[in-house]
């Protein structure tokens, strides 16, 4: 290539670039190693790692089985490589994959449209805050039961839209309906809307019937953040009156990966289709009439007038939408439903077995799904005992919000009667320990 522009060398294609800026070094690379030499240090390097043999710990990452068929199909090399699918004449079979994906997401939230994703479910939910703007609103209410990392992104995204971010407090460990009322009345419909997650971060059920109806009697929107396993035994949020439904598509098919990739989903009611940001799959036909896709509905403001985009989104996590496409038809939706009630129905026991032992009392006493929080006679005493005995105990509240105390469990369809159990005897001998003074 040099030798076709007129170049000698690599350093004689940057003759142009200032002697001072150039970096002359070179990187500390050690030397090669041979393909055996390679798999040994991996090795050595993951053996490093603590494998806990059960995990009861959540936090907006969860840990969920995932049918063979998943990881097979997603692996097989036309999808694993697969790049953007501009040219829809040779990209039929991705852009399938991606309507399928959307149609699902439809279906689970009880919206109308869905886009071909974004990077995870935070980024999710603020994009969701912009897809309600309107001129004379600029003020964003957020539920203080929302994740904590969730409202972070919030906040970073309303910074640069200008946008007032204030927190709704909770009553018993849900949305106060009545301050929510007061805020309302106080702001003289300058609210934009109010993200509401559900379950919350504390893994109790919320209202968002009454919920919708306080808003869109204000003129506000609600945003609903919600866990997609959950759904497959609660009512939607389409149903119940949630304008836009978004959400982290972790659970549906995509393993922990220490923290990522992830999938961020959204979906909406028809009215807000236009304001979807990034990438949308239709249906269409061919010149012969055969059933066809193609990108639809996208806002050229994202690619060429930036200045007047809602979003400046241009990517979509497609392989993890593929394999969430995967997992959703592989469970069905008798799989799903079962999945959520193996969650539910094992969390509730654990609930139960570990409020016995003293020092461990329930936080609050609502609805909950597959994750609750206790009291905490002594955090790092219990954590490190739970690990030494190979078991990933309950998340510490401080460690995501300063000033909370106790631990936040979490329990799937992973985690067996007799895991439970296990976990409750070890809980039972530090409560002893802690009364003895040991």
């Amino acid at each position: 290539m040099l030798r076709v522009i007129g170049r000698k060398s690599a350093r004689d294609l940057f003759a142009e670039i200032p002697r001072e800026a150039l970096y002359t070094g070179g990187p500390a690379l050690p030397a090669g190693l041979s393909e055996l030499e390679v798999a040994r240090a991996m090795q050595e390097l993951a053996a490093q790692n603590t494998v806990f043999k059960s995990v009861f710990r959540g936090a907006g990452a969860y840990r969920h089985y995932i049918p063979a068929a998943v990881k097979r199909i997603t692996a097989n090399e036309t999808f694993l490589t697969a790049y953007t699918p501009y040219q829809a004449e040779i990209s039929q079979g991705i852009l399938q994959s991606i309507f399928e994906y959307q149609t699902m997401i439809c279906e689970l939230t009880g919206m109308d449209a869905s886009n071909a994703s974004v990077y995870d479910g935070a980024s999710a939910a603020a994009e969701a805050v912009r897809m309600c703007a309107s001129r004379d609103r600029a003020i964003v209410y957020v539920t203080e039961g929302a994740h904590p990392h969730v409202i972070e992104t919030i906040r970073a995204y309303c910074f640069g839209y200008e946008y007032t971010v204030k927190t709704v407090p909770l009553a018993n460990g849900t949305l106060d309906s009545g301050a929510l009322k007061t805020m309302l009345a106080e702001e003289g419909g300058r609210v934009l809307c109010l993200y509401l997650q559900q379950p919350n971060f504390f893994g109790q059920i919320e209202d968002l019937k009454t919920t919708a109806d306080i808003l869109h009697e204000a003129g506000a929107l609600l945003i609903a953040g919600c866990n997609p396993i959950a759904l497959g035994i609660l009512e939607s949020p389409g149903v119940l009156g949630a304008d836009i439904a978004v959400g982290e598509g972790q659970p549906l098919g995509l393993p922990l990966g220490f923290g990522g990739p992830y999938l961020g989903f959204m979906a909406c009611k028809a009215a807000f289709m236009r304001k979807l940001p990034g990438r949308i799959v239709g249906e269409t036909t061919d010149h012969e009439g055969r059933r066809a896709f193609v990108l639809t509905l996208q806002a050229r403001e994202q690619h060429i007038r930036r200045e007047k985009a809602l979003s400046n989104v241009c990517s979509n996590e497609a392989l993890c939408a593929l394999a969430t496409a995967v997992y959703l038809s592989v469970m069905g939706a008798d799989g799903l439903a079962e999945a959520a009630r193996q969650c539910h129905a094992k969390a509730v026991y654990a609930a139960k077995r570990i409020a016995e032992i003293p020092g461990f009392d329930l936080r609050y006493a609502g609805n909950f799904f597959h994750e609750f929080v206790t009291a905490c006679p002594d955090v790092a005493k219990t954590l490190a005992a739970l690990e030494k005995e190979g078991v990933l105990g309950g998340l510490p509240l401080s460690e995501l919000s300063p000033g909370e105390s106790g631990l936040l469990w979490c329990v799937t369809e992973m985690n067996s009667k007799a895991d439970i159990d296990a976990l409750c005897d070890i809980l039972g001998g530090i409560a002893r320990s802690l009364k003895g003074g040991v």
